[in-house]
């Protein structure tokens, strides 16, 4: 029996393609961050301001949510492993970052007031809003814990509670460093700090979401 090249090609393909599996999943490079929590040290942690976010959602006259960002967050925090509830966190949020897909819009939330009234949003220079913890309370699962702590936004500080949660820690192989990672939600209403644009036909209600990434001070 004769077997012409194009079918000896076709039968051939599948054990290549076999073969050459294993290497190729073996060079697949390892992803740094795991969520284990026992790859967590004690030690104090700063925020990369690059990798770390709060997106803000709010309704929009009823028919659909609206989301936009506030970059270049910082802060620090405490943490030992031992005793998660001594952990200690305090951030730091650039308003004048904040940031939609709308160029208009992101002149409005930062626009000056009409004729010297008190400006919609924020305003033209806004200070930056901050979030101290008080009160740190571990989840039984081990990887989730309530933080309370104040909220300082528009000139006003009220308490706020974030329902945050692990993600990954490992030595990151871009910086060389330790880090640890956690997500958080929480709702507030706006018109408690005094952003009151739009009302009601824009949400008071305010849903955030936090991700930063904390690296260990050396």
């Amino acid at each position: 029996m004769t077997i012409s090249l194009r079918t000896a090609l076709t039968l051939a393909a599948p054990l290549a393609l076999a073969l050459g599996a294993t290497p190729m999943i073996a060079q697949a490079p390892a992803i740094p961050g795991q969520p284990d929590k026992a790859r967590v040290t004690a030690g104090t942690y700063t925020a990369d301001p690059n990798h770390s976010l709060v997106g803000w959602t709010v309704n929009h006259l009823g028919f659909n949510d609206y989301l936009g960002l506030f970059g270049n967050v910082s802060g620090t925090l405490v943490l030992d492993p031992a005793n998660p509830a001594a952990a200690k966190v305090s951030v730091t949020i650039p308003v004048k970052s904040v940031l939609t897909a709308s160029a208009g819009l992101n002149g409005h939330l930062l626009r000056p007031g009409a004729e010297g009234k008190k400006p919609d949003f924020f305003g033209p220079a806004p200070a930056d809003a901050t979030f101290v913890s008080t009160a740190v309370t571990p989840g039984a699962d081990g990887t989730s814990a309530s933080i309370a702590g104040n909220l300082t936004l528009n000139g006003v500080t009220k308490p706020v509670t974030i329902a945050a949660k692990f993600v990954g820690a490992g030595k990151n192989m871009m910086s060389g460093k330790t880090t640890v990672g956690f997500g958080g939600t929480a709702t507030i209403k706006r018109s408690d700090f005094g952003v009151n644009g739009a009302l009601p036909v824009v949400s008071d209600d305010v849903q955030l979401n936090i991700t930063i990434a904390f690296e260990k001070s050396a």
